[in-house]
């Protein structure tokens, strides 16, 4: 079988596009409504987003919240490094990466407080240990939001809400599931008086959504692990509506990943609890459970392209995102949002 070309997923891009700050109001951003159907293209405001909606569908949301999880931590030299934490492994360990030269294990200081870091290992990350700590608090305390690589700014107390979604409640991100952040209350209870039922699952985000494909072909991409859990109720929910031929919206590619990743073959969500997805998915994929899809706009050659791509329809997705750019639509974490119907 013949290789992809990740060039296959390339587009022209400005930079400037990159919001580096939320829209004023959440659902002010700008929307790409994407008609499969009629292969068209409608340019509204995300709050239009009600206009599209009936009882025949519901939405499926990722109720995570992004940790503080950015340091800036001192060296015994009194040199200060940025630490960021990426993934917890027990109450007091993490596994993270840090800046600068680092070739031993040793103490690092954050205000006064003392912790251990590892050695780097085989990926260039490190260990580290909250020795006195309990971690959650010294990230409520000294930690920054950990914004993507591509703002260009530090955090402000604005990104402490806004980085964050109105339905966020379980902490274990590193990154916001993006789609979501456009949402507000009166936007969910208008979906409601619609009779659109909405449910959460929970998919905590890694520092692995934002690396970019590095091998020549898609094929020899090894994607990252991100754990997910879906309740027991939900999926049972989940289940009936799809048999009563009910359409299911996704909120984020990360939504996409954790329901496909625990779907069987026979189409049926099963509950998952502390579950991990390495889940790519690329053109031939077949969807077993998603229906439609909000998203945001996403970089090119990216394993989140190349999902969109997937999903709405490689031709399609192309002349959207053209239109996209030529438009001045706003790209990733703080920018504007696609509806895939």
């Amino acid at each position: 079988m013949s290789k992809t070309s990740i060039e296959r997923y390339n587009f022209d891009f400005d930079e400037s596009l990159i919001a580096q700050y939320p829209a004023e109001k959440r659902d002010e951003s700008r929307l790409l409504i994407v008609d499969r159907k009629e292969q068209r293209l409608l340019d509204k405001k995300f709050k239009d987003i009600i206009d599209f909606f009936d009882e025949n569908m519901f939405l499926v949301v990722n109720n995570t919240k992004v940790l503080n999880a950015r340091f800036y931590a001192k060296k015994e030299s009194g040199k200060t490094v940025e630490l960021f934490l990426l993934e917890q492994i027990d109450d007091k360990r993490f596994k993270a990466l840090l800046g600068g030269k680092w070739k031993k294990e040793g103490y690092l200081y954050i205000e006064n407080y003392k912790i251990f870091v590892s050695s780097r290992d085989d990926e260039g990350l490190v260990y580290v240990d909250f020795l006195e700590n309990d971690p959650f608090q010294m990230m409520e305390r000294y930690g920054h939001v950990p914004l993507p690589p591509y703002i260009k700014r530090e955090d402000k107390e604005i990104d402490k809400e806004r980085y964050n979604t109105v339905f966020s409640k379980k902490v274990g991100s590193v990154a916001a599931p993006a789609a979501g952040l456009h949402f507000t209350d009166e936007l969910f209870d208008a979906l409601r008086k619609k009779g659109v039922e909405i449910f959460e699952i929970t998919l905590n985000v890694g520092l692995g959504t934002f690396r970019p494909v590095k091998s020549e072909y898609i094929e020899d991409h090894k994607m990252h692990k991100e754990s997910y859990s879906i309740d027991k109720s939900v999926a049972e929910r989940i289940n009936f509506l799809k048999l009563q031929g009910k359409k299911l919206v996704a909120v984020g590619t990360t939504v996409v990943r954790a329901l496909e990743s625990s779907t069987n073959n026979d189409g049926k969500l099963m509950p998952a609890e502390n579950a991990y997805t390495d889940l790519f998915i690329k053109e031939g994929y077949k969807f077993k459970m998603v229906d439609m899809l909000i998203t945001n706009f996403h970089l090119p050659k990216s394993t989140l392209f190349i999902l969109v791509c997937a999903f709405g329809g490689y031709d399609l997705m192309k002349k959207a995102y053209r239109y996209a750019v030529e438009s001045r639509f706003r790209f990733f974490s703080y920018g504007d949002a696609m509806f895939i119907m």
